[in-house]
C-alpha cells in the first residue's frame, strides 16, 4: 500500500510527523505499506515550515509545489494544478489529507476527482462559523473523505448528523498531542528566556492571526491595548505571524510589557507555553496544547471547532468582548482559572490507531 501524505502548514507538519513514524513501524515489523510526503509550500516561512523538518525528525519532502502566496482562489489553484501533476506521475492507494488549511481541500478535491481513496485526519471538527476559511475547508474535505479519522466524539457526532456511514469514522485521539508527548522532554529554551528575563508562571503568550483580529487596524489595536493594559506589569511575549506582521507595520503599538519576536520552531514555542502564567490566543491548535500541558487560554474567538478544551481542557472563549476579556484576566490573577482535564485518547498514540485501521482496511500483511 502506498500512501500519499500531504502537509502545507505548520500545523500539518505536527500531524503528519507521527504519520511517518508509525508507518516506519510497520514496515520494521515486515508490513507493505510505503509513503511519500508532498509539501504544498502554502506556508514558506522557514520558522512556520522548513524547521518542523529537522526539529521533529522529518524526512524532506519527495516533492515541493513550492505554491507560496497569494489569495485563497490563487492558492487553490496552484495547489490543484500542483497536485493533479503529482499524481499523474506518482501512483498511490490513498491520499491522507490533514487538518483543515487550503492545501487540505484543494488535495482532497484533486484526488478524488482522480478517482483515489481520500484518508482525513482531524475530521469532523466544526466551528459552525462560515467567515473561517478553515470551516469551508473542513466541509468541503470531509464531503469527499472516504475514511474519517477523529480526535473527539463531538467530531463524531458532527459526521453522524451529515450521514456519513459509522463505518467508515474511526475516533483515534489527536496526533497533534502525539508530537507534543514525544517532544515534551525535549522542548528548548529560546534565547528571548534569558534576554526577556523570564520566569516559570510570571509572563504570557500571545498569538493572533485571525482575519477577524488582525485584518482591521482599529480592531487589532482595541485588543492589543486592551490586553496589554490587563496584564499589568507582566510580560507579554508576541511571537508575529506574517499576515500579523502586515498590519502592525501601521501601527504605532510600543507598550512597555510588550515584546514581539520572530515567529518560533516547534520545540522552543512550546517551551515558552508551557512555562507560562497563561495563553492568549485565536489558534485552534494551541488551545489542544495548554489543555494537554495544563497551562489557561484565553481565546479571541466566539466559536472552536474543538469544543472538548473548553468542556474539560483549560480553553475560554472570550471573542474580541471588551468585557469578557476583562473578566477572563480577572479569573486568572485571582487563582480562580478552572482545573482543566486531557480529553479521552490524547494519549500519545492516535497515528498508531490511523495506520492499524488502514492496515485493516487494506488487508494487509
Amino acid at each position: 500500500m502506498n500512501i500519499l501524505l500531504v502537509a502545507g502548514a505548520r500545523p500539518n507538519f505536527i500531524k503528519i510527523a507521527p504519520i511517518i513514524d508509525a508507518i516506519k513501524t510497520k514496515q520494521a515489523q515486515g508490513i507493505n505499506i510505503d509513503y511519500k510526503l508532498i509539501h504544498t509550500g502554502q506556508h514558506y516561512d522557514k520558522n512556520l515550515s522548513d524547521t518542523f523538518f529537522t526539529e521533529l525528525d522529518i524526512p524532506l519532502p519527495d516533492t515541493n509545489l513550492n505554491v507560496k502566496s497569494g489569495t485563497q482562489a490563487e492558492q487553490t489553484a496552484a495547489i490543484m494544478v500542483g497536485f493533479e501533476k503529482e499524481l499523474q506521475q506518482h501512483q498511490c492507494d490513498l491520499v491522507m489529507v490533514v487538518g483543515d488549511v487550503t492545501s487540505t481541500m484543494a488535495c482532497a478535491i484533486v484526488a478524488k476527482k482522480a478517482g483515489i481513496k481520500v484518508a482525513h485526519v482531524e475530521a469532523g471538527i466544526r466551528s459552525g462559523d462560515l467567515n473561517m476559511p478553515e470551516e469551508i475547508n473542513r466541509i468541503v474535505t470531509d464531503s469527499l473523505t472516504d475514511y474519517f479519522f477523529t480526535t473527539s466524539t463531538h467530531a463524531n457526532n458532527n459526521l453522524l448528523k451529515l450521514g456519513v456511514d459509522k463505518r467508515n469514522i474511526f475516533f483515534v485521539g489527536n496526533v497533534m498531542i502525539d508530537t507534543l508527548i514525544k517532544n515534551e522532554h525535549r522542548l528548548k529554551q529560546p534565547n528571548i528566556w534569558n534576554n526577556l528575563n523570564l520566569k516559570p508562571k510570571s509572563y504570557l503568550v500571545m498569538t493572533l492571526h485571525r482575519p477577524s483580529n488582525v485584518d482591521e487596524k482599529n480592531n487589532l489595536k482595541t485588543l492589543i491595548s486592551q490586553i496589554t493594559t490587563l496584564a499589568k506589569k507582566h510580560t507579554i511575549v508576541f511571537p508575529v505571524h506574517p499576515r500579523t506582521q502586515k498590519v502592525l507595520k501601521d501601527l504605532d503599538l510600543n507598550f512597555n510589557n510588550l515584546h514581539y519576536i520572530n515567529p518560533l520552531g516547534y520545540l522552543e514555542f512550546n517551551y515558552i507555553v508551557k512555562h507560562a502564567l497563561a495563553v492568549i490566543t485565536d489558534s485552534g491548535g494551541i488551545t489542544e496544547e495548554t489543555t494537554v500541558m495544563n497551562v489557561p487560554c484565553i481565546t479571541l474567538r466566539s466559536s472552536t471547532e474543538r469544543p472538548e478544551t473548553c468542556d474539560i481542557g483549560t480553553n475560554v472563549l472570550v471573542g474580541n468582548k471588551t468585557e469578557k476579556i476583562a473578566k477572563a484576566f480577572g479569573f486568572l490573577f485571582s487563582k480562580a482559572w478552572k482545573q482543566g482535564q486531557i480529553p479521552e485518547l490524547w494519549d500519545g498514540k492516535a497515528a498508531e490507531r490511523i495506520i492499524n485501521h488502514l492496515i485493516a482496511i487494506y488487508q494487509l500483511q
